[in-house]
């Protein structure tokens, strides 16, 4: 088994392009509304009214 710290130091560390878009507001909005869209269309999927059945 690995020493933590060993597999801490050998991690990748992030881009200067990937640490800009972490701070970009813009960007954290778009991801985030992003986000739930997704999950309201997994959600409405899920969710289906129940069916009268007809005699």
């Amino acid at each position: 088994m690995e020493d933590a710290n060993e597999s801490i130091a050998r991690a990748p560390l992030p881009t200067e392009k990937t640490l800009r878009q972490r701070k970009n507001l813009l960007t954290q909005a778009m991801r985030f509304a992003a986000i739930n869209l997704k999950m309201i269309k997994m959600i409405r999927k899920g969710h289906h009214p129940m069916e009268r059945k007809v005699k």
